[in-house]
């Protein structure tokens, strides 16, 4: 009975964090898929999410500036709205650039981020993080906590899919594909591109920085580990590479998939003898890009590809 109470708690666990990073896989979907915007800083929006959401809800800790008790809602809320802010501010400076380039840029901003995380131990307690932050439905007995955390972090993802595939379908999807496969073509139409672009980003970073928010409620804590790029920004690519880009469904698919073979790649590791051990982290990263490779083989376009949406009828 112990054992089987483990494994249904394994698979909650499982579940969540999958969930988790569905959610920041929708976010880069909206830019990537949709906007074709190569941000390579995901960590940097990741962390803002996540340090915002809990320095507003933690309670007070001596030695940095958190604990100001707000309600859980407040802080993820705030953490969307900051993480908006700077996915505009971010936009604003760096949309002029292209591909690599614009890559280069957001990995340089999330590592500025990140050592702002580290060492700026008065706002963040530098690498100790921040710990006692709330958790929804922690008066609840047992396993029904872990259920109605999973039960939340679902009805976001639904949420989030309901309104991003509205979106797709609207004017202002037809829009973004049309400029992510031929922006002068879109410019000559009369559309905004830089309009676009940054409205594309700026809405993808507030996604990025819920997902932040629903991890250091999940975890109760957080610190610079958490937001390091193996696990918050190479990840989810490979996670929506191999589900299909501009693909709503094959976003969260791929996020499910990838974080279950990710953690039974940590199960494999950790049966290797002990000398190997200390490069498991290496064998797990090496595991997934051979994966991916064979998913690439299979699925060019993974495994739940872009479906063009049909225009609208006009009737007769």
């Amino acid at each position: 009975m112990g054992a089987l109470f483990g494994y249904g708690e394994y698979v909650l666990s499982l579940l969540t964090i999958g969930g988790i990073y569905a959610v920041m896989c929708l976010g880069l979907n909206l830019q990537w898929g949709y906007g074709g915007l190569f941000n390579a800083g995901i960590s940097g929006f990741f962390a803002i999410g996540a340090y915002t959401s809990a320095i507003l809800t933690a309670p007070p800790m001596i030695g940095h500036f958190s604990g100001l008790g707000l309600p859980i809602a407040v802080g993820m809320l705030c953490a969307m709205l900051l993480s908006a802010a700077l996915g505009w501010l971010v936009g604003r400076i760096c949309l002029g650039l292209k591909s690599d380039y614009l890559a280069m840029a957001t990995i340089g901003i999330a590592e500025i981020l990140r050592l702002v995380t580290t060492n700026e131990i008065w706002l963040t307690n530098g690498s100790r993080g921040i710990v006692s932050i709330p958790r929804p439905f922690d008066d609840l007995p047992g396993i029904w906590r872990d259920l109605a955390f999973l039960g939340l972090i679902g009805a976001i993802i639904l949420a989030l899919y309901v309104a991003l595939e509205r979106l797709a379908r609207s004017p202002w999807g037809r829009a973004m594909r049309a400029i992510r496969d031929n922006e002068d073509a879109a410019a000559a139409f009369g559309k905004d591109v830089a309009a676009f672009r940054l409205q594309a980003f700026m809405l993808g970073s507030m996604v990025m920085g819920l997902s932040g928010a629903l991890t250091s409620h999940a975890f109760k804590f957080i610190g610079p580990d958490a937001t390091m790029p193996l696990v918050t920004t190479f990840l989810v690519w490979v996670m929506l590479i191999a589900g299909g880009s501009a693909n709503n469904r094959g976003a969260i698919l791929g996020a499910i998939a990838i974080w279950t073979l990710w953690s039974a790649t940590e199960l494999l590791t950790g049966r290797l003898p002990p000398e190997w051990q200390v490069r498991g982290s290496y064998i797990r990263v090496f595991l997934i890009g051979l994966l991916l490779q064979i998913i690439l083989q299979r699925f060019p376009r993974g495994m739940l590809p872009e479906r063009t949406p049909r225009p609208p009828q006009r009737e007769t």
